[in-house]
């Protein structure tokens, strides 16, 4: 079914599951059609849930770790303006830096870091053309806290939660907003993905990625600069600032360290 031709359309990135999935749903939800991405064929799964939701669904599946698959999304807009930018699209790793296989550190950065970048450029100068639009990047908690055991990680969110305030900063006089979601541990595949089953964080509590996405994406139309997700989340960021890095770290390893789970 088509829409108005004044219909907004929203980009999301790793949207074929957990808080990037949630996310295109708030979209669809609030009136936004979509051009949806990941790395995994079960972004077409996402798109007939989201199509169910009244929107039109564009996907496509690339790694957008890579420069020629951030272009192939770019591609697929064919011109079209871009009003809000939902840049989610990230992985962990768990284990110590010297036991990760070197190809697969590389790719949580190329992914959090170099492709997110690569995408906010490309769509935030389209933006400043026109003096609008709004751009949500997904950072996380985890950028205040030396991740041992889970160090690429954490050093990449750290990055893209510093990122997002500067080039908020830098468009302070524009109509458009950068606002940086910050969710703490969240009830997805990530987990499982980054080999971490086996750990504290791995096998604890988490939050409702629906409920997640629901406080980005409000803020995102505030144009807030940061929020982070769930109360508990708020007061470990609030320790964060003030604690020793040499204590956090160690904190940390409490959570990530291999074998700290449950048997």
């Amino acid at each position: 079914m088509a829409r108005a031709a004044n219909t907004q359309l929203a980009i999301v990135t790793g949207a074929s599951s957990g808080i990037g999935l949630e996310l295109a749903r708030q979209c669809a939800s609030n009136g936004f059609d979509l051009v949806i991405a990941a790395d995994d064929p079960a972004i077409e799964q996402a798109a007939g849930e989201l199509r169910k939701l009244g929107a039109a669904v564009e996907t496509v599946q690339a790694d957008l770790a890579t420069l020629e698959g951030v272009d192939r999304l770019y591609a697929a807009l064919k011109g079209r303006p871009v009003d809000a930018l939902l840049a989610n699209a990230g992985h962990g790793l768990g284990h110590g830096f010297l036991d990760q296989d070197f190809a697969e550190a590389r790719h949580v950065i190329d992914t959090n870091i170099t492709g997110t970048l690569y995408l906010i450029q490309k769509i935030g100068r389209d933006m400043r053309a026109r003096n609008q639009g709004r751009i949500l990047i997904t950072g996380s908690i985890a950028g205040f806290m030396p991740g041992s055991f889970q160090a690429v990680y954490n050093g990449t969110k750290a990055f893209i939660d510093s990122f997002s305030f500067a080039l908020r900063d830098e468009l302070k006089d524009t109509d458009i907003t950068v606002t940086c979601l910050m969710p703490g541990p969240t009830d997805t595949e990530f987990f499982e993905r980054a080999d971490m089953m086996d750990t504290a964080v791995g096998q604890g509590k988490k939050d409702d990625p629906a409920m997640v996405a629901k406080v980005g994406f409000d803020a995102m139309m505030k144009g807030e600069g940061d929020v982070v997700a769930g109360w508990k989340n708020k007061l470990q960021t609030a320790m964060a600032t003030v604690t020793p890095s040499g204590l956090l770290a160690s904190q940390h390893r409490k959570m990530a360290e291999p074998g700290s789970g449950k048997h």
